[in-house]
């Protein structure tokens, strides 16, 4: 049903806006008011500034920006809550999904496999290989353990976070 073709994920902001990463078909980003009212569309298929090749994570951080997994151009996109481009985050090969700790510090899961922490300025802070093939999703638990959805085989993966 428009405006979706092939949705890859979705994020409720803590204001009740709802963001759709509407990857697999129409490489754009949705925005939704709490009462399910379409806000505003943007983005396009292509690799520059605010276009996307797959978005298929989204995520509004601490700092109320919206950050979404551009998985086919190996990036992380910044953008402010109406879409406006900020910056890009690279270092990433085929990023999956993205998530943030009470802290506000990121993690970001790729097809390496692995998981990049980034500070809240989108450095890279460290890496690990905590699952054996794809992340596909990824969650940050309130009491600090990251789990991952992985495919093939068909399993939940727990890390615990040590400080």
């Amino acid at each position: 049903q428009a405006p979706f073709n092939h949705p890859t994920s979705a994020f409720a902001a803590p204001d009740g806006d709802v963001y759709v990463a509407d990857g697999y078909g129409n490489s754009v980003v949705h925005r939704f008011n709490a009462n399910g009212e379409h806000i505003c569309t943007w983005g396009s298929v292509g690799s520059g500034d605010g276009e996307f090749s797959t978005p298929h994570s989204i995520w509004v951080d601490r700092q109320d920006r919206v950050l979404v997994v551009d998985r086919e151009n190996c990036r992380v996109q910044v953008f402010d809550r109406d879409g406006q481009y900020a910056e890009s985050w690279f270092g990433f090969y085929k990023p999956m999904d993205i998530t943030e700790d009470d802290s506000g510090y990121l993690y970001v899961s790729d097809q390496i496999p692995r998981v990049s922490q980034l500070s809240p300025a989108g450095t890279l802070v460290g890496r690990a290989r905590p699952v054996w093939n794809v992340p596909h999703g990824m969650a940050h638990s309130p009491d600090g353990r990251l789990f991952f959805v992985e495919m093939n085989p068909n399993s939940l993966v727990c890390l615990s976070l040590v400080e």
